[in-house]
């Protein structure tokens, strides 16, 4: 595998979005609807947050412990919306960044994903799944070239 390709040959590019306004049922929906588990947020096609799965089932799950009831719950959750759940100015890279750099960074961080972004628009993402798939696609490169002996 070589490090030096850039995250623009791996990343997603038809990556789904929310609004910062938009509401938690929507959120869950596309969490429930849709096999990943970040979900960047956008305003005028700037990437202004991201929401993981996690993020989403952590307030869910302090709701429930801090009302008291379903009726209470349900109530509240209706009324948060993405800003108030979103990781703000997450972590981002430009497409020509290499994925040896995305693997440092998921290294480092304990990240899944980043935001791809280029002069300021979000154009893809990549995740440590995508990261994976390419690694075990791609030829062994061992850096080494082998001399044989006559």
């Amino acid at each position: 595998m070589n490090p030096n390709v850039p995250v623009s040959d791996i990343m997603t590019r038809s990556v789904i979005t929310v609004n910062p306004d938009d509401k938690l049922p929507k959120i869950r929906e596309l969490f429930v609807k849709n096999n990943f588990h970040h979900l960047p947020v956008v305003e005028n096609g700037t990437l202004i947050g991201i929401i993981s799965r996690e993020d989403f089932l952590r307030v869910y799950y302090d709701l429930s412990r801090q009302t008291t009831g379903k009726t209470w719950s349900d109530k509240s959750f209706v009324h948060l919306n993405a800003s108030g759940i979103m990781t703000k100015d997450p972590m981002i890279l430009d497409p020509e960044d290499s994925i040896g750099l995305a693997a440092d960074v998921f290294l480092a961080n304990k990240f899944h994903s980043l935001p791809i972004v280029e002069d300021g628009v979000l154009t893809g993402i990549v995740t440590v799944h995508d990261l994976l798939a390419f690694s075990f696609n791609s030829p062994v490169e061992t850096g080494k070239e082998t001399e044989f002996e006559e």
